[in-house]
């Protein structure tokens, strides 16, 4: 039978294509501030300013190409039934060709309703700028397809279902600091193999034993891609 693999990605992924972090050092959380930018309140306030926040990372996130490291998660498909928990707001894993991707955090590619029932309807963004014509069908007001700090995760539990279920987990670019998306760690099953890549995986707190990978996301996976379709058993 064919092994399942997770893989639990984070903004360290996507860096390497050129995306900015909004933590750690010239993180986007330095130069705007969460509450005005990231929140319900934020956008109760000042709707445009945040479009325009949106506008300016999807714009970005077009002229980006995905990195080696997603083209390797893709290549990996050849060997195990593959899925994708991402906390990333990009679509890089989706045009490196993953067929099965999982956004806790949104996709920025996307808008959704202001009014009620948000997560009733995805509506694709044509291009890279949302503005303040765009409605749903209701005639409420579209916002970015992201969630923000104070709201739930709509995809948590989906989940926490995939990553029980893991024969193999490679967690990559994440500082496992975002709450509930990190605890995600806590269902990985005993019997799975994992790996940790980060440059700074030494310092996590994680269950007994994941392989910890000190490196970039292209680096590690190179090295985790190579044990995991070598001839022996990962």
């Amino acid at each position: 039978m064919i092994k399942k693999l997770v893989v639990f990605s984070g903004a360290g992924m996507s860096a390497e294509s050129g995306i900015d972090t909004f933590r750690g050092n010239n993180g986007l959380w330095e130069t705007h501030r969460v509450e005005d930018v990231a929140s319900p309140e934020g956008w109760g306030r000042d709707p445009e300013l945040v479009t325009r926040f949106y506008n300016e990372r999807r714009k970005k996130i077009i002229e980006t190409l995905p990195n080696e490291a997603h083209m390797l998660i893709k290549k990996l498909e050849e060997w195990y039934a593959v899925t994708v928990i991402t906390q990333n707001i990009d679509d890089l894993h989706e045009r490196a060709g993953s067929l099965d991707v999982v956004h806790l955090h949104g996709n920025i590619r996307y808008a959704k309703s202001s009014g009620p029932n948000q997560e009733r309807a995805y509506y694709p963004i044509d291009g890279w700028a949302l503005s303040d014509a765009d409605c749903c069908p209701e005639g409420y007001r579209l916002r970015p397809h992201v969630v923000w700090f104070g709201e739930p995760v709509p995809m948590i539990e989906a989940a926490i279902d995939i990553i029980m279920s893991a024969d193999v987990v490679i967690i990559i670019g994440t500082s496992l600091r975002v709450y509930p998306a990190a605890g995600l760690i806590n269902y990985i099953p005993n019997t799975a193999k994992t790996y940790c890549i980060d440059p700074n995986s030494e310092t996590f707190q994680l269950p007994n034993g994941f392989e910890l990978i000190s490196k970039t996301a292209v680096e590690g996976m190179e090295l985790v891609f190579e044990k995991l379709t070598s001839s022996t058993v990962p």
